[in-house]
């Protein structure tokens, strides 16, 4: 059964909403959460998806309810993928922790405006030529690939820049110093921006390549716009709050990009047998159905999306333990600043001055 059209529009009128009032409160009060704050607000916004999705039990069916929990787990793995890159972005360019929130706030904006472009024209085409999954499934499968066995790490990549990044280098005029969360500053006189600029410009090319591979993926679970929409919103709603949260363990999760390199081939599998399924190719089975393809099930990809991230934590979580501790991730972050000879990061205000 279709969703009614007025719950759809109310409950992105909501949601819609609510993300703006958390992204309104960065501007509001700039500050460091604290580890029970983002953890609040973290289980908030995953017990506000759970809601959702019993809402949308009861007004539709336990299909779109499974759909919309399977696309949102998917989108949120992903999601806190992109933290890794956005840590070593802050990192390298040395963003003053205090103005960080204003960053991943403007990440999440740019996330959001591009997976919803993305999922307009991939609802579009997935309308018009059905044997697109071919293609989505293909590609989930080899990013599945380059996620297991990158042959670096996201530190080299981030490192490396992206050619619009070393384009903005060369054609604006940009400050040494941060000042404050400022994107414009004067230095004697002169109007010009500040690193924040280079920053902000990271995050979208950062985003626009995560939205490249996220909504394949979610189409793979759905092809209802509105859950795919609704699912990337929950995935981006307490993104900035898991980000302090998570902070430095992040990077002792090194069997998560495991886990969800399976998530990926596995709905890159899904889709191939989908498209296998409703072939229309006539250089396929002469055009004709392939019937023995089977369509897997909402609930089975939901538990091996589960099973997945589960398995992946738990190793990683033992994986640590039995590792010594690494070095004070201030100094690493000082010593890359160093290598780059980005600008130095500024000083933290005392605790007396912090809202």
């Amino acid at each position: 059964m279709d969703l009614p059209v007025p719950f759809e529009i109310g409950a992105l009128v909501v949601l819609v909403l609510v993300l703006v009032a958390d992204l309104l409160i960065i501007v509001k009060r700039p500050h460091i959460p604290s580890p029970k704050e983002s953890s609040l607000w973290v289980l908030f916004y995953v017990g506000l998806a759970l809601a959702f999705a019993g809402v949308l039990w009861i007004v539709a069916d336990v299909e779109h309810a499974g759909q919309f929990v399977a696309g949102w787990l998917t989108e949120y793995s992903l999601s806190i993928d992109n933290l890794f890159v956005f840590v070593l972005i802050m990192s390298q360019f040395s963003v003053p922790r205090r103005y960080q929130q204003k960053v991943l706030m403007v990440g999440i904006i740019i996330a959001l405006v591009l997976r919803g472009l993305f999922i307009l024209a991939g609802a579009a085409i997935i309308e018009q030529f059905s044997w697109v999954f071919y293609i989505f499934g293909a590609f989930l499968i080899y990013t599945a690939w380059k996620q297991a066995f990158p042959g670096g790490d996201h530190d080299d990549d981030v490192k490396r820049e992206s050619f619009i990044v070393r384009v903005v280098r060369r054609t604006v005029d940009i400050s040494e110093d941060y000042d404050g969360a400022k994107v414009r500053t004067v230095v004697n006189g002169k109007r010009m921006f500040t690193p924040m600029i280079i920053v902000f410009v990271a995050i979208g090319m950062t985003d626009l390549l995560f939205a490249l591979d996220s909504i394949p993926a979610i189409f793979g679970i759905t092809q209802d716009p509105f859950l795919v929409f609704t699912a990337n919103l929950f995935a981006l709603m307490g993104l900035r709050q898991l980000y302090f949260l998570l902070g430095d363990l992040l990077d002792r999760l090194k069997y998560l990009h495991y886990g969800i390199a399976f998530i990926l081939a596995f709905i890159g599998v899904k889709l191939i047998l989908h498209a296998m399924h409703e072939n229309e190719l006539p250089f396929i089975n002469g055009g004709e159905h392939i019937e023995w393809a089977p369509d897997i099930s909402t609930f089975v990809s939901l538990a091996v999306i589960l099973a997945s991230m589960t398995v992946a934590t738990i190793a990683s979580v033992i994986a640590a333990r039995r590792e010594p501790a690494k070095p004070d991730p201030d100094a690493a972050a000082t010593a890359v600043a160093a290598e780059k000879g980005t600008p130095p990061t500024v000083d933290q205000p005392s605790t007396d001055e912090r809202p």
